[in-house]
Order: structure tokens, then sequence, then C-alpha cells
């Protein structure tokens, strides 16, 4: 299992870092690190932590957020009660992969951060990307539709590399790991059994119907 994506929230909010906190530790795979509350704190904490992900105010009590999203190239958030088009432009030239405009729903937050992880399972490790694995990431993270250029065999390739890191997942692990949806995972999986490159294993729980799990035929 790949270890958690780690998070730092900076917002000079004490009660709004604590929700952002608390959303990010709802989503399973992700670690919030303590909420800093100004930038000087939040170099800091990056020199300390090494947070995967930066979720940022655009304006804080010692500087501009989004400045500092730009100066530390790291993957970033910006939330903002800011809605002029300057500063979400500042935001995205700046390398902001989502802007969330103040107050929003915690659901809103906690979407992207699942987007986010989809999208970081695409773009992981150092092999060479193909174009429909970079059109699948991208499309990802803005929520659009996925990309028509992915190609059945692509989806499959992509659905073997998802289990290539585990002894066994469902489909809806397979699906959260690739960015699919769990039926699309459910059909290509089936296919690729049919075709012996993955195999189906039973678990059983304590009640109701056992769970389907796959494993890529040769992986242990």
């Amino acid at each position: 299992m790949t270890d958690d994506i780690r998070v730092l929230v900076i917002d000079d909010d004490f009660r709004v870092a604590g929700l952002h906190r608390d959303a990010v530790a709802s989503v399973p795979g992700f670690t919030p690190l303590e909420a800093v509350h100004t930038l000087d704190a939040a170099r800091q904490a990056l020199r300390a932590h090494q947070p995967d992900l930066l979720l940022v105010d655009a304006y804080l009590p010692d500087g501009d957020g989004i400045r500092f999203v730009a100066d530390t190239e790291r993957d970033a958030f910006v939330l903002s009660a800011a809605t002029d088009a300057v500063t979400v432009r500042r935001a995205i030239n700046a390398g902001a992969l989502a802007y969330l405009a103040k107050p929003f729903d915690a659901v809103a937050l906690v979407d992207r951060l699942r987007r986010y992880a989809r999208m970081r399972n695409l773009l992981g490790g150092d092999a060479a990307l193909t174009q429909e694995r970079i059109d699948r990431a991208l499309s990802i993270m803005a929520g659009g539709a996925e990309p028509a250029t992915v190609s059945r065999s692509a989806t499959e390739q992509l659905i073997l590399d998802g289990l290539g890191d585990d002894d066994e997942a469902s489909a809806a692990e397979v699906a959260e790991r690739v960015g699919i949806s769990r039926a699309t995972a459910q059909r290509h999986l089936a296919a690729l059994a049919t075709r012996g490159q993955v195999e189906v294993r039973l678990r059983y729980g304590t009640t109701g119907r056992p769970e389907h799990r796959y494993v890529r035929v040769g992986k242990r």
C-alpha cells in the first residue's frame, strides 16, 4: 500500500482551518498535518513535515498565499473568499490545482481531494506517460468527463497497472486508483478475467454476499 497523502492547511481563521483539516481527515488515504495560520509557520511546517498537498488561503496576515504557492512549487489548492477574476487567474498561474471560493460545503473539498488522489495515482512513478494517461489525469482534476480518446485497451492497461501494487483489490478500489467509475472498472475487470489476465477471488464476510476481489495474473 502507498503512504497516505500528507496535507497542510494554511488559514489564519482557526475555526475555518479546523473545518478544512476535519474534511481532510474524513477522506481515506489522506493524513492532515497540524494546521498553521501564517506563512512563516507554513514554511517551518514544510521543512519539518514535507507535506504533499497544501490548502492555502489567498491572503494571510504575513503575506500573499498565492505567491507562496508559486514559490513552493508544491501541489496546492487555493481556498479563498476572493472571487474576483484577477485573484482566480493569479492562483491558476501560480499552479493551483483547484480554487474553492469560501464559504463552501465540506463535500466540495472532499470531492477535490478524491480527484487529486486519482490524478496523483495516474501521474505517479518515473516511467513515461501515454497521452491517454495524461489526458485522463487532467480531466479528473478538472472534473470533466472521461476523454473520448481513451480506448478500451488503454483503460484495461490502466486497470492492470492499478492492480500491480497490491495483492488484490475490489472493483471499487480499482476504480478509485485508476480514476474511472465502479461500473466501468467492473466491466473491464470481467473482460480481463475472461481472457485470463486477472483472477477473481471471493472474500467472505460475516453477512451478505461474498466480495469479489481481483488480482493480476502473475502478481503475488
